[in-house]
């Protein structure tokens, strides 16, 4: 038997039996080292798993994953949630707009799909049980448009793309992904809106409005972070690494001089928190370093790629039998994964078609978006079906409907890679082509 199939098939067998991804990418490269290269080669094991993580741009990953748990313990989401209901006013599914509004804002804020999900659905299921939503609904729709944090930036997934992919500038991904993201959330508003209105979800007589400049105040400090954040990176103030650093200081004065809800007590253990999920992602991408180290080495990657040209030399064939494949990882694992494990895989194959590297990483974090809130694993939805306290098979009929939706914006940005590229080129960064 092959290395190739050796390599790929203790991977699997690892992650069928239950193993931890970062458990079962170290033993799929291990044995393929073992299967394919000298015994000996296992003392670069740890030389592969530092220099995966010996990179400069990792450090914001921990850095926006504190941002975003400072914003969401210091009550942002509910001063959003408050302008948003201000701005649309009671109507017919204006809740339903308000938590795609919201999702999209916070966002800009964590770039984590289920930290936004928590924050929002604390804040809103209340509210829209109240107002008559189903809560099956309600969990699936705060799950689907919370996996646009993916897309808008600061994106914790197109920064480790960039690092995955050589030559991808992140501040060309942090621009493309503005138009796809807030796409991808019109896409899920549509028939939210057109549901509640034929459902007859919140009647209008029964609903307060807010006042809408006091509410605006409250907003005004969340409503400036996407600003600072997007803003440095604009001007040259500061880089993507930088501005993860800005974007901790800026929430740690506003959770603690504007909202007053953060103390130093608070603080600590928000970043103990934002330590063990960092360590998590950190020992994935660690490990993932052994499995690519060895596929690189044995010309596994190289192989699977020939194998998957041999089904097309089509490129719209190839990119569409891709997307199938990113969705169905995507409703099985999470974001980091899929990058670690399909990046090398497919980097041949862009290479060859001359794919756009910055559309093509739109693309499949849209991808991975959609299945955040899919079914089996659905992350996103998991967590609002926790808050709402709810089985997530309840959840299969409407959230088939948002998966549709957005699938539609999908194929819109295949089809037009303007709508991803044409905000970075306007910016003047490097867009690049193969």
């Amino acid at each position: 038997m092959s290395p190739d199939i050796l390599m790929i098939g203790g991977f699997l067998l690892a992650l069928i039996l239950g193993a931890p991804v970062a458990i079962s990418l170290g033993i799929g490269g291990m044995v393929g080292i073992l299967a394919g290269l000298s015994p000996d080669m296992l003392a670069t094991l740890g030389t592969n798993t530092y220099n995966s993580v010996a990179k400069y741009p990792l450090i914001a990953i921990p850095l926006f994953i504190l941002t975003g748990l400072i914003f969401e313990y210091a009550g942002v989401a509910a001063s959003l949630v408050r302008f948003a209901q201000a701005l649309i006013g009671p109507r017919h599914g204006g809740l339903a707009v308000v938590v795609v509004l919201v999702c999209l804002i916070m966002g800009g804020m964590s770039g984590s799909g289920p930290a936004d999900a928590a924050a929002v659905a604390m804040v809103m299921l209340p509210s829209m049980k109240r107002a008559g939503y189903p809560q099956p609904f309600s969990a699936s729709l705060i799950a689907a448009s919370s996996s646009t944090a993916i897309l808008i930036p600061p994106s914790i997934a197109l920064i480790l793309y960039s690092i995955v992919v050589p030559g991808v500038d992140l501040r060309a991904l942090f621009a493309a992904g503005l138009i796809p993201g807030v796409l991808a959330g019109l896409s899920l508003l549509l028939p939210a809106w057109l549901l509640a209105r034929r459902y007859g979800w919140e009647d209008p007589d029964t609903t307060e409005r807010p006042p809408l400049g006091e509410s605006f105040r409250k907003a005004l400090p969340a409503l400036f972070a996407p600003v600072i954040i997007l803003g440095g990176l604009r001007s040259g103030l500061f880089t993507p690494t930088e501005a993860a650093v800005v974007a901790v200081a800026y929430g740690v004065i506003v959770g603690t001089l504007i909202y007053r809800k953060l103390t130093l007590k608070d603080l600590w253990r928000l970043m103990g928190e934002a330590g063990i999920t960092s360590g998590i992602v950190m020992f994935i991408i660690a490990l993932a370093g052994i499995f690519a180290w060895a596929g690189t080495t044995l010309g596994t990657f190289r192989h699977l790629a020939e194998a998957m040209l041999s089904l097309s030399e089509n490129g719209w064939v190839l990119l569409g039998l891709v997307m199938l494949l990113v969705l169905l990882a995507g409703m099985l694992l999470d974001a980091i994964s899929i990058y670690l494990i399909l990046i090398p895989i497919l980097l041949p194959l862009m290479q060859h078609f001359g794919w756009n590297p910055v559309w093509f990483g739109i693309l499949l974090a849209m991808n991975i978006a959609i299945g955040q809130f899919t079914p089996p694993v659905a992350v996103n939805l998991m967590v609002t079906t926790r808050i709402a306290n709810i089985r997530l098979e309840q959840t299969l009929g409407w959230t088939m409907i948002f998966v549709l939706s957005m699938a539609v914006s999908l194929l819109l940005v295949m089809l037009v890679p303007g709508l991803a590229l044409w905000l970075p080129e306007k910016l003047g960064y490097v867009v690049g082509a193969w």
